[in-house]
């Protein structure tokens, strides 16, 4: 992911389907991490965008 970010990528999501866990990373910002969640937003970068989540995790 890091690649991604130093190439400007605002906004970044790694999934471990295993682990129901996602990694959200935003630029100059510490690594966010989810467990479980059901949904995630575009943020600022994708207003108004939702992903549900539970088309990953089945």
């Amino acid at each position: 992911m890091l690649e991604y970010m130093v190439a400007g990528v605002k906004l970044g999501w790694l999934f471990n389907r295993k682990n129901r866990r996602v990694e959200i990373y935003r630029q100059g910002q510490a690594v966010e991490v989810l467990d479980s969640p059901t949904s995630l937003s575009g943020e600022d970068v994708l207003p108004g965008f939702v992903l549900d989540l539970s088309i990953v995790w089945d």
